[in-house]
């Protein structure tokens, strides 16, 4: 699909050219600074570029996969915004996960999912899968297809409906069958680097990130991402960046890299200032925020610079969105329908009343969109502090819930080995 629209700054649209749009920029005192920044008193520092395998970007930071939220239209918009400071898109942005059982059966739905716009370059997919046979076979599919310069498998998935079937952030418990899928998908994809995401552990008491990393790096794969949580964690709490510090130390071959409680570039920076990290994976931060792209180039290039955008502009990054939605669906319907969970996001601390967001979550069609858009105050400035912070779900602590025994031992059963494919069958996100 060919996407033309570009984000470019100091030029303000009417809302007949919604693909250009003004970026306020905010380089006053007050803006937040990043952390031990020599360009106060000194010359910029230099980029940390991210290398993965023989892929290279010039901002080390990726967008962290998340089901329903990361399709190509969202990805496009990021990456727009990640150019501006950056001489690429500003890092890795890959697909919502797909089941790998999905691709190999055919599902078109799965197949979408991979679809890329051309300026999607290099192309990151992120799979899925509990077989290392249907994983292999995914990966060949993908690759033979021309689909993707760089594979990231999940291991990390929270969500109970994946676990309790042994799947997502529980399975690395099972080490031998974890190295199998991890092994396969690196044979697959030859020279196409694999990395992989995952969490801290089953719960503080079943830790598996550290033999992950180990693993990762002896079968070849690129890369590892740790989000600083177990899965009984869930969301809640504040991520434990301490052992990202732990695994990088433990990890030396490749590179490893940082998720969890990264909001604003300021938060990057400090992350892997504190923890050594290669690079930093940014999710629930950037919901409704896709500017945070240009603020986290921004920040790994020494710039003060940060968008702070006034309710007009969030506006029309909002019609851009839902623009990019209806050419990824081919259907104005599902476009505009798939952007009302986006609402609460873009306007969180922004003076739109409950019943106009209420409105503009029931949305039916681009007219509509920019008729209730037309009531909002454009010119409100950016109103600071609430708009910046945690978003997202957060949740409570709640025991991981896995097959009945799945604990008892770091083998695999053969019941569990039987009833596993189970595990990606009505997975969202492909």
């Amino acid at each position: 699909m060919h996407i033309t629209s570009q984000i470019r700054p100091n030029v303000r649209p009417g809302w007949d050219n919604p693909g250009t749009m003004t970026l306020l920029i905010d380089t006053s005192p007050a803006a937040p600074a990043p952390a031990d920044d020599a360009s106060a008193t000194g010359p910029e520092p230099s980029r940390r570029p991210l290398t993965i395998g023989k892929l290279t970007v010039d901002t080390p930071v990726m967008l962290a996969p998340m089901a329903g939220v990361t399709n190509m239209a969202f990805r496009v918009l990021c990456r727009e915004f990640g150019a501006l400071h950056s001489q690429d898109d500003g890092g890795l942005f890959p697909t919502e996960m797909v089941t790998t059982r999905a691709l190999i059966e055919d599902h078109g739905e799965s197949w979408r999912l991979l679809r890329m716009a051309d300026r999607e370059r290099p192309r990151s997919v992120q799979l899925y899968g509990v077989d290392p046979a249907v994983v292999a076979r995914s990966v060949e599919m993908i690759l033979e297809r021309d689909g993707a310069d760089h594979i990231d498998l999940n291991f990390g998935c929270p969500v109970p409906k994946v676990t309790r079937r042994g799947g997502g952030g529980v399975l690395p418990w099972k080490d031998e069958l974890f190295t199998r899928i991890l092994r396969a998908a690196v044979r697959a994809a030859g020279d196409v680097p694999v990395t992989l995401k995952t969490r801290k552990g089953v719960d503080d008491d079943h830790l598996t990130y550290r033999d992950a990393g180990l693993i990762a790096q002896e079968v070849g794969a690129a890369a590892i991402t740790l989000h600083g949580r177990t899965v009984k964690e869930q969301y809640s709490g504040t991520a434990d960046w301490t052992s990202i510090a732990d695994l990088k130390r433990t990890v030396t071959d490749i590179p490893v890299l940082g998720n969890g409680d990264v909001w604003s570039a300021e938060d990057a920076l400090r992350m892997m200032d504190e923890t050594g990290a290669d690079g930093v994976v940014v999710g629930r931060g950037c919901q409704g925020r896709p500017w945070l792209f240009a603020d986290l180039a921004a920040g790994f290039s020494g710039s003060a610079e940060r968008v702070r955008p006034g309710l007009g502009d969030v506006a029309r990054i909002l019609r851009r969105h839902a623009e990019l939605l209806t050419e990824f669906y081919e259907s104005e319907d599902r476009g505009v329908k798939d952007l009302r969970k986006h609402v609460a996001w873009y306007f969180k601390g922004y003076p739109v009343g409950g019943d106009m967001r209420r409105r503009l979550a029931t949305m039916e069609s681009l007219e509509d969109l920019d008729a209730k858009l037309a009531e909002l105050d454009l010119d409100a400035p950016y109103p600071g502090a609430d708009v910046e912070g945690p978003r997202g779900r957060t949740g409570h602590p709640r025991n991981a819930t896995v097959p009945a025994g799945w604990m008892d031992t770091r083998a695999l059963s053969d019941e569990h080995r039987v009833r596993l494919h189970e595990a990606e069958l009505d997975i969202s996100g492909g």
